[in-house]
């Protein structure tokens, strides 16, 4: 643990697992999300439910949470399976930057599995680089983020920020409003839209309104788009650099049917998915707030300070870990591993908060890797990638390898 003090704000870095299980899963509600942290990202997602806190994020998840319930994965998987032949296919030999193609293929599946449309639709392929944008323009921590303003004050988000923000929210706008009229005309997909739109809060019987949807979809979009993108350019890249693993994914491969039972014997293609998931995962790190004075490993906290939790840091840590910075996908078959992961390992956070479409996640990587590794041989070249954080880690070069059919 670290403490880091400005005039401007007041943190500290927690990276001890009995630590992070008081923040994220015994006391959840003692440490919400940072309100700090909301500001960046509040032009793109409203008061969605990755953002939200308190009586209001409880609320959006009891409507979202049954979405990914009761089968959502086996449910998903043609549209996965789908998006991953199409994003196979549209590889060419040579060598290439394959962040784009990730980033395609990502958006591919979360426009199938939402509102059942390729990424071909042109209001998909509008909202897909009006997102490259937005990423672009996203700083890793914007100044909203670090000045403690009024909140009738106007936020310092940057011109294209807003822009980008507001085009994405326009563009989603147009998507909800033509499933809410599917829907009362009886005509929608039985897709995650759907059941987002038309599932009822338990405890007060509200749906999501038009403008609660937006945000909501802004956010899955966000969740199930640019953070599955960069695993999945992360995890090409270590198959390239690493090809005795390659080739078992390659072999394994040749099981990926159209059978969603075919996905238990993907072990090997697994195990590469969780490893890139723990090397590069896809979100460097997220802030919580302490409502109160507290006293972490005899320091005092005071009421309102930052606590950072960062997986990129945890999952690399070397008293946490065997051979951290190692790409060792058998370490999870192994006691070692097995105890690493109960305890420091984070990709997709941990407690009540916890993302909901982990699962989908999960299989929608092994997929991919598995359709694209089916088909093309890859290397690496002399451009070795360096990770950035903006929203997500990305590389700051682009991550370049050399695709050669099978």
């Amino acid at each position: 643990m670290a403490e880091f003090r400005t005039p401007l704000i007041h943190s500290f870095f927690c990276n001890d697992p009995a630590l992070l299980r008081v923040i994220l899963q015994d006391r959840a509600g003692d440490f919400p999300k940072s309100n700090r942290m909301r500001e960046g990202l509040a032009p793109l997602l409203g008061n969605g439910v990755f953002i939200s806190n308190g009586a209001e994020w409880a609320h959006q998840r009891r409507i979202i949470d049954p979405a990914f319930e009761g089968g959502r994965v086996r449910a998903s998987y043609p549209a996965i399976l789908d998006a991953a032949r199409a994003a196979a296919a549209r590889l060419t030999p040579g060598v290439h930057d394959i962040e784009p193609q990730s980033a395609h293929a990502a958006a591919d599946v979360i426009f199938r599995t939402l509102f059942s449309l390729p990424i071909e639709h042109r209001i998909a392929s509008d909202v897909f680089e009006a997102f490259r944008e937005h990423q672009e323009a996203q700083p890793l921590v914007n100044l909203a983020a670090l000045l403690p303003l009024p909140r009738w004050m106007p936020r310092p988000h940057s011109r294209r920020t807003r822009t980008t923000a507001a085009r994405i929210r326009g563009l989603i706008e147009t998507l909800v409003s033509d499933r809410a009229a599917a829907i009362a005309a009886g005509t929608a997909p039985d897709d995650l839209a759907t059941k987002i739109m038309t599932t009822h809060d338990p405890q007060t019987g509200e749906c999501f309104t038009g403008p609660e949807m937006i945000d909501q979809v802004a956010v899955l979009f966000l969740a199930g788009h640019e953070t599955s993108a960069s695993v999945l350019g992360w995890a090409l890249w270590l198959l390239a650099a690493n090809p005795d693993w390659q080739d078992r994914v390659a072999d394994e491969a040749q099981m990926l049917s159209d059978d969603f039972a075919c996905l238990s014997g993907l072990k090997a293609t697994r195990a590469v998915f969780r490893e890139a998931l723990r090397l590069y995962p896809a979100v460097a790190m997220f802030v919580r707030e302490a409502t109160g004075p507290e006293t972490f490993r005899d320091r005092k906290v005071p009421r309102g300070a930052q606590l950072v939790v960062s997986p990129w840091h945890l999952h690399r840590h070397g008293r946490l870990w065997d051979r951290p910075d190692d790409f060792d996908p058998a370490r999870w078959d192994t006691p070692e591993g097995k105890a690493s992961a109960r305890g420091a390992y984070l990709p997709f956070s941990a407690g009540p908060r916890a993302c909901p479409g982990a699962g989908l996640a999960m299989a929608e990587g092994v997929v991919m890797l598995a359709a694209i590794l089916g088909r093309w041989r890859m290397e690496v070249t002399d451009r070795i990638p360096t990770p950035v954080a903006r929203l997500t880690i990305r590389a700051a070069d682009g991550i370049w390898v050399r695709l050669t059919p099978r």
